[in-house]
């Protein structure tokens, strides 16, 4: 759609898929307890990679409180690798298209210099000069965002760059506080973030991919209010997964415990801040509290789903949407169905896993559609005649 490098819109999309691996990964590190299986962060018990000789395993074990688990270890290792990786890929889009500005390439360039240089202060334990240096890195990147205009696709990589930045301090925080809820809930909402952002940005770059339409205008006001339906669902779906709620109901559908609405406490259920220093994991809520979350859940899940069901069938019923109308309805009734396989299961990993990939493909679908909606342009009118 604009003239960028050409492999600009391949790198975005490499990174759109990377960006669904660290996802899908990432709930899989969660799901199976093993988000806090590093208890230091960017290292895994002091090292790159993680313990995995006896010597190693012992070596870490005599300076770490929490004793060594290799086979969990290497997952939380190995998504932070992925997700650096991807946080490179993404500086890579900036600097491509900082080099279209004269004398702008440096702004990205410090900025992630301070960033990778708060990574070793943080570590010899200076994290308030750590925090400064990439609150800095932050601003400067979405000041030169600011300062881009309209220059296509600068100050948008520029402000991904910012996001990736974010969520790699969500990571962090997500060990050093030991699996506190409302940065759980958080980090997933910004790997999300950063995977829509990046579909739009592929989308955008991709030559000739506009769906034309004749009531863009109408379809784009339907999928922003899927969009926000679908981001208050999966921020309470986090929010389920970070307080240990999602067995709350045991394996009743749709009843919980037995009953249509047991025993409750919403006011508990929505503490968002409970303070640094406790260990998150296996939860900390009693159980009114837990089955609120999950009846929250439940609840919204039914308006959303009853909303894109619709938005599916209007589209389906439009010509040149069918097919994406088609793929919003068969990922909406798979990501119901595997909502209540996770209850009626108990649960299984690969079901909660893929539950969170199907959100993640539902924003796909829905952020694409959005991307490349455009009416028709208006033909002139004809001149009048003498």
């Amino acid at each position: 759609m604009t003239n960028t490098y050409k492999h600009f819109h391949r790198i975005a999309w490499a990174g759109v898929l990377l960006t669904l691996c660290v996802i899908v990964f990432g709930g899989f590190v969660r799901l199976s307890n093993a988000g806090l299986s590093c208890p230091d962060w960017p290292t895994c018990y002091g090292r790159a990679t993680w313990p995995v000789q006896d010597h190693e395993v012992a070596a870490a074990n005599a300076v770490f409180e929490r004793a060594v688990e290799v086979h969990k270890a290497w997952r939380e290792q190995f998504h932070r690798h992925l997700a650096a990786i991807l946080g490179l890929l993404v500086l890579t889009l900036c600097l491509l298209e900082a080099k279209r500005r004269r004398h702008a390439i440096w702004v990205p360039i410090v900025c992630s210099a301070a960033v990778a240089a708060s990574i070793p202060v943080y570590m010899y334990w200076h994290h308030d000069p750590a925090f400064a240096m990439a609150a800095a890195g932050i601003l400067g990147l979405l000041a030169y965002a600011w300062r881009a205009g309209r220059e296509p696709f600068i100050g948008y990589t520029a402000v991904l760059l910012a996001v990736i930045i974010m969520q790699a301090m969500l990571g962090m925080w997500t060990v050093t506080w030991l699996l506190k809820p409302i940065v759980v809930m958080s980090h997933l909402l910004g790997g999300l973030t950063t995977f829509s952002l990046l579909t739009w940005l592929a989308w955008r770059a991709t030559p000739n991919t506009e769906l034309i339409q004749g009531h863009a205008r109408l379809f784009k006001r339907l999928l922003w209010i899927g969009l926000a339906l679908l981001v208050v669902q999966i921020a309470l779906g986090g929010w389920t997964s970070a307080n240990y709620a999602a067995l709350a109901c045991g394996t009743d559908f749709p009843k919980c415990l037995g009953q249509w609405l047991p025993e409750h406490d919403f006011s508990e259920a929505l503490v968002l801040w409970r303070g640094i220093g406790v260990d998150y994991e296996g939860g900390v809520l009693d159980g009114p509290a837990r089955v609120a979350i999950q009846l929250m859940h439940r609840g919204m899940a039914v308006v959303v789903a009853l909303y894109l069901i619709a938005l599916a069938v209007k589209m389906i019923r439009t010509p040149g949407l069918v097919y994406w109308g088609s793929v919003l309805a068969l990922l909406t009734v798979a990501q119901v169905a595997l909502g209540i396989s996770n209850v009626h299961f108990g649960l299984p990993l690969w079901v909660a896993v893929a539950h969170n990939a199907g959100a993640a493909l539902l924003l796909f679908t829905v952020v694409g559609v959005l991307a490349r909606l455009r009416e028709p342009e208006q033909s002139p009118e004809p001149a009048p005649t003498a």
